[in-house]
């Protein structure tokens, strides 16, 4: 895979100025990564229709139940 450079990812409007920031960097239009503030080495690889399943799953309440002990 090519080495990300600081301007290929974008920083989730969502995320605040501490830590839990989500990054997403899509460099074409089949590949999307995904990546977390507090562990930047660890990358995600989805593409966008997966990615927008579960987008609309999590808006719909389907994974609510993950955060439950």
């Amino acid at each position: 895979m090519n080495e990300l450079s600081a301007r290929d990812w974008r920083k989730s409007s969502y995320s605040s100025e501490g830590n839990a920031c989500l990054y997403i960097s899509a460099l074409d239009s089949a590949t999307i990564r995904l990546r977390e503030s507090d562990e930047p080495d660890t990358i995600l690889t989805t593409n966008p229709t997966a990615l927008n399943a579960l987008i609309r799953s999590a808006k719909a309440g389907q994974l609510d139940h993950l955060g439950t002990a």
